[in-house]
């Protein structure tokens, strides 16, 4: 997939990841700008995307979060966090709100530059999750409000308006029961594990004692004691004890000795058969069986057994509300529908023709002379002027477009980036409405991956020793833009997610395939119509540099040959500027992206045709026989 090289954000990201490796005192450290939320994995440090207008905000926020997250890997020790971690929620949102806030404070007393970066950080995440707004401290996070006034009077910084805000509503409640431990903090910023201690103190001082759990470090002393050498009466068998419960056993009666006997002998047997049965001893089965195997475990792809998937863990199945904030989701459906203004027009046009020729169908579909049914009111004249003429009634058929559900499957790679995924995205906008002025009810999907070159599956398996063809590997992402039974109205702007910078990564066509069928095949409706929109073939560099080359375009053949053995659902498929009739049997493929809405009325419209051979022209089937 080809990606933008004359980027103008491109330096800035690149020295903004130097720079971060430098503070993180991490050369192997790898920086990626993503969508996703910001947050280090492995080796990996996501930072929030910078588009190409590069704006004053976009740039603070982006050096603020790199400075944090440095600072926070330079100054933390993983070990010793998770030793003296609490128990209790409330407890452990405390004790990590104030350990952030000290790996902060220890970055601006060595390195000044960063206090004002991640000033800009903290400002604009306050701002967003509206605490200016805040009236009362039951409403603000207690252990946000903690943080903030460590990292306060560790640097003797004043915070951000909205941050200080929240700080001061909690203010007087944390040092009237805190005051006192807080004067320590100086003294324990430098070393992690005092400064645990401190904050487990803290906590205590705030009424959530009860949520911390062991103490580790009494637990250790403990343990110390336990493993004192002991003396060397105690290390001695106790020969004595077992003498004596000998010579009871001879004194006793004769008739005890027998029932004891038989006591221990059934035991023995008990003993016996719990041993075969744990061991699973092989001479126990009968002649010819083999020991009970666990059964395997299903497969990743039914229209492969074959395709694998290193590690699943991380796709996400996702609705696309979930993927911005909805002042952002207005934003960026404001900047599609000014993009595309121009071609509004011209598709518009053609989705009213499409609905033209459904209503059209609609109008006709009636059965005249029939002996039951409605009366036919037109043709009453008959029966006036001869009445031996009998009555006509009528009865409506139903349309082949009743009881129908269409998916839109949307390509959401790197390599639509630009003109083609705007067209795709205001296509699906006005097809959906017009459909459901037909009642065919309409789902928008698109599918993606959450990294390029791989994300957390890939790390996996630099950890776990790269084994040989290791299969998909990367972490998909497949988004909900409309749901079948959602209106229109209330998920119009999730088509601007489209728009987002850093969304658009890598494709795997086949899985995502699969998944749109299965949706679909769990639908009530009776006709079910799968469109795909796509530009290439499947394309993910990190499954490919390490599996067969056409491992991922295989798929792709495999469940596409499985939907149409099934027959549960009619797929069909548009490629941009890329030939996918060799993939689909039904199937055009445009060179031009402002085809792309012609190309998808004349498809749904020819669909819904009752002439098979009309049909058949647009859908480029050749007539048997």
């Amino acid at each position: 997939m080809a990606r933008d090289t004359d980027n103008p954000a491109d330096p800035f990201k690149k020295a903004l990841a130097e720079a971060t490796k430098v503070m993180a005192d991490d050369p192997e450290l790898t920086v990626n700008y993503s969508v996703d939320p910001a947050g280090v994995s492995g080796d990996i440090m996501r930072l929030p995307q910078v588009s190409r207008r590069m704006t004053r905000d976009e740039v603070l926020l982006a050096r603020g979060t790199a400075d944090a997250l440095a600072l926070h890997r330079r100054y933390h020790d993983g070990a010793t966090h998770t030793r003296y971690a609490p128990q209790g929620e409330m407890a452990r949102e405390l004790y990590e709100a104030m350990e952030t806030a000290r790996c902060e404070a220890m970055g601006a007393r060595d390195m000044p530059g960063t206090a004002g970066n991640i000033d800009a950080k903290i400002g604009h995440e306050a701002a967003r999750r509206g605490y200016g707004q805040i009236t009362q401290a039951s409403e603000a996070p207690l252990p946000v409000a903690a943080g903030y006034m460590i990292r306060h009077l560790a640097t003797g910084r004043d915070l951000p308006k909205d941050a200080a805000h929240v700080m001061e509503l909690w203010r007087g409640f944390i040092e009237d029961q805190a005051g006192g431990t807080l004067e320590d903090l100086q003294a324990k910023l430098s070393d992690q594990a005092a400064f645990a201690r401190f904050a487990r103190q803290i906590i205590t001082d705030l009424g959530y004692g009860d949520q911390l759990g062991e103490d580790p470090d009494q637990l250790d002393d403990e343990a110390q004691d336990e493993a004192e050498p002991g003396t060397e009466e105690d290390q001695e068998p106790d020969s004595t004890g077992q003498d004596e419960q000998d010579q009871d056993e001879a004194e006793a009666s004769p008739e005890q000795s027998q029932e004891q006997t038989q006591d221990q002998s059934q035991a023995q047997v008990s003993a016996d058969e719990m041993a075969d049965q744990e061991m699973g001893e092989e001479a126990e089965l009968p002649e010819g069986d083999a020991p009970m195997e666990p059964p395997p475990p299903a497969p990743v792809s039914e229209a492969d057994p074959g395709y694998k998937v290193y590690d699943s863990t991380h796709d996400e199945e996702i609705l696309a509300e979930e993927l911005a904030e909805p002042q952002e989701l207005e934003r960026l459906r404001a900047y599609l529908d000014q993009q595309l203004e121009p071609l509004k027009g011209a598709v518009s046009r053609l989705a009213n023709k499409l609905q033209r020729r459904l209503q059209a169908q609609q109008n006709r579909s009636w059965e005249f002379d029939k002996e039951e049914g409605v009366l036919d009111a037109g043709r009453l004249a008959r029966v006036v002027a001869n009445p031996t003429t009998p009555l006509s009634f009528k009865v409506e058929k139903d349309t082949e477009f009743r009881d129908t559900v269409v998916t839109l499957l949307i390509d959401n790679s790197g390599s639509m980036r630009g003109r083609p995924i705007s067209i795709a995205a205001i296509c699906a906008d006005v097809l959906a409405r017009t459909l459901e002025r037909c009642s065919v009810k309409v789902e928008i999907l698109g599918f993606t991956t959450r990294a390029w070159k791989g994300g957390l599956a890939r790390e996996k398996w630099l950890a776990e020793g790269r084994e040989q063809q290791p299969g998909r590997l990367n972490d998909l992402r497949h988004i909900i833009y409309k749901s079948a039974d959602s209106p229109w109205r209330r998920v119009r702007d999730n088509l601007g997610l489209m728009m987002k910078e850093g969304l658009l990564k890598e494709n795997i066509d086949g899985e995502a395939l699969e998944w749109a069928h299965k949706r679909m095949a769990h639908r009530p409706e009776a006709r079910k119509i799968l469109m795909v929109i796509s530009d290439g073939a499947p394309v993910d560099d990190s499954t490919l540099s390490v599996n067969p080359a056409n491992y991922l375009e295989k798929h792709l053949r495999d469940v596409i040959a499985m939907v149409e053995r099934k027959k549960q659902v009619e797929l069909l498929a548009i490629g941009i500027g890329h030939d996918v009739t060799r993939y689909y049997e039904r199937a055009v493929t445009i060179t031009d992206v402002e085809q792309l809405a012609g190309a998808m009325t004349e498809q749904l419209a020819a669909l819904f045709d009752s002439d098979p051979r009309a049909r058949a022209r647009v859908m480029g089937i050749k007539r048997a026989g």
